[in-house]
């Protein structure tokens, strides 16, 4: 059994897990039921009605608490599903305050769901403390950022957000996006956030099968709230998306770390180039939060952005890749090559998409775990479009 004091490689492997007491397979098995024997009223082994509890997704919160160093996770049915939830504990009236750059799906959610119930919501860059300070009202009770952003991969001091945050508004939640940074590089909870949440599709997972989120806390009275949510609206991870995600983590150190290598390579090999007009990605020296990347992250993950200045070279370049297979989503160990413009930021409008630098002609790498030299001799042979 992993016990907190344990390395992060170890959790990875055993975290949330012991072997399964009915037949002692090590692997948690899949618990395919909707519902439990109960010996009388009121007597059961915890277990009662599988939306409310499941012993294979038991199992994976227990190791995504573990690897966030929180006490409590609620896994979800997707990384929508877990914002929604946060955005639950809100009532109508209050004010959130969201980051200028979340995740296209956030942003669609925030404007065209929970604002229909009385939400008020301000977007403001959260890397700029001042203009945060000044986005906070007597109603802000939430503030919800990415960081690194997707896909310009800016980042936000969270520590630093913390404190202006609770000197603002004492009352307010924080809650962190680490769905690109994952735990291996960064521990939002470490740093002062309330919450932190992924969208385990990605890099949690990394295979590329499974959908799936979850929200990790240390504060009991948001873990309680958040399972009463999702006890009550039923998003519930499923058993076999609970297994996929804990075949995952098993390898989340390994994979990590190959993925912070050969994205580093390729990003100076795209730096090195004449013919892009800028590359995004917070390991490069060029990079203008590259001290607080050092400071704040363990690696820098697997995503680089690319810009080439012109739109329909960025089609051409799109469409010629052999490795990169051209798809939304991330995080998986096969690569893939995306454009935020026309398919995870297609909900943004385009004139808030101008003024974060995400172009038409953006690309945005997620770098798997291929060999590095095979995926630039790939990134130069559709750059030559």
């Amino acid at each position: 059994m992993a016990s907190a004091s344990q390395h992060f490689d170890t959790l990875c492997i055993h975290a949330g897990q012991q072997p399964d007491p009915l037949s002692g397979a090590v692997m948690t098995p899949v618990y395919f039921t909707s519902t439990y024997l109960q010996e009388g009223l009121g007597k059961h082994k915890g277990f009662e009605y599988a939306r409310t509890r499941n012993p294979t997704r038991d199992a994976v919160q227990g190791n995504l608490a573990a690897l966030e160093g929180g006490k409590q996770a609620i896994a979800f049915a997707s990384g929508l599903a877990a914002t929604q939830a946060i955005l639950e504990l809100l009532d109508g009236g209050d004010h959130l305050v969201l980051g200028n750059n979340v995740y296209g799906g956030t942003f669609r959610l925030v404007d065209k769901i929970m604002a229909r119930f009385g939400i008020v919501y301000t977007q403001v860059d959260t890397s700029d403390l001042a203009a945060l300070k000044a986005a906070i009202t007597p109603k802000t009770k939430l503030v919800m950022l990415e960081t690194p952003t997707n896909p310009m991969l800016g980042l936000s001091d969270i520590a630093a957000v913390r404190t202006v945050v609770k000197e603002a508004a004492p009352n307010a939640i924080l809650a962190v996006d680490n769905t690109f940074a994952t735990p291996f590089n960064q521990q939002p909870l470490s740093l002062g956030a309330d919450l932190v949440f992924h969208s385990t599709t990605k890099y949690l997972n990394g295979h590329s099968d499974s959908i799936g989120g979850v929200v990790v806390t240390n504060n009991d009275d948001l873990a309680a709230k958040l399972a009463f949510i999702q006890n009550a609206a039923g998003a519930i991870l499923s058993p076999m998306e609970s297994f996929l995600i804990l075949r995952g983590t098993k390898t989340l150190h390994l994979r990590m770390a190959r993925h912070n290598e050969s994205a580093l390579k390729i990003a100076r090999w795209l730096e090195a180039r004449t013919d892009l007009t800028a590359v995004y990605y917070p390991g490069l020296e060029s990079h203008p939060q590259h001290e607080l990347a050092n400071r704040q992250m363990k690696g820098f993950s697997g995503i680089v952005s690319f810009d080439t200045g012109d739109t329909e070279k960025t089609r051409r370049v799109a469409e010629r890749f052999k490795i990169f297979a051209l798809a939304e989503s991330l995080g998986g160990v096969e690569s893939l090559v995306c454009h935020p413009a026309s398919m995870t930021h297609g909900s943004v409008p385009a004139a808030d998409r101008a003024k974060l630098g995400l172009t038409d002609s953006l690309l945005r790498l997620s770098v798997g775990v291929e060999a590095a030299e095979d995926l630039i001799a790939d990134l130069e042979h559709a750059l030559k479009a």
